[in-house]
């Protein structure tokens, strides 16, 4: 089975795009991450270092949660505007990488953008696109 797969991801969600046996599925993961407060003044480090464990804690669980609902495509696109898409790299290779990984950068992105994005990068052509 060839199996390839894309994913846009930043820190509030991300879109997984996967084509096999001719079929384009979609699913969008949310993330639970809250943003990130800009800490001032005199601290003493507690609430921020508590804060930024949290953080990595929840970053963890979702890309997590991403790689449990993407599988294990023979080739995967990873894209987005920040660093999450790098960060996500890093929990892949943890879990065994795709023989093709290709990590670009891309901004925000409509759902019908991804796919398009996607299809473009494999070159996938399925039924109605003719």
């Amino acid at each position: 089975m060839n199996r390839l797969a894309g994913v846009w991801i930043d820190h509030k969600k991300a879109v997984i795009v996967s084509a096999s046996e001719g079929r384009i599925t979609t699913r969008t993961v949310q993330s639970d991450v809250d943003a990130h407060p800009h800490y001032g003044g005199q601290q003493d480090g507690g609430g921020e270092k508590k804060y930024e464990e949290r953080r990595r804690q929840s970053l963890a669980r979702y890309y997590d949660e991403v790689l449990a609902h993407l599988g294990e495509p023979e080739a995967l696109l990873i894209f987005g505007p920040g660093e999450a898409k790098l960060e996500f790299k890093e929990r892949l290779g943890r879990s065994g990488t795709p023989s093709q990984l290709t990590v670009e950068t891309a901004g925000r992105l409509t759902d019908p953008q991804i796919v398009a994005k996607v299809k473009g990068h494999f070159a996938i052509f399925v039924a109605g696109d003719l």
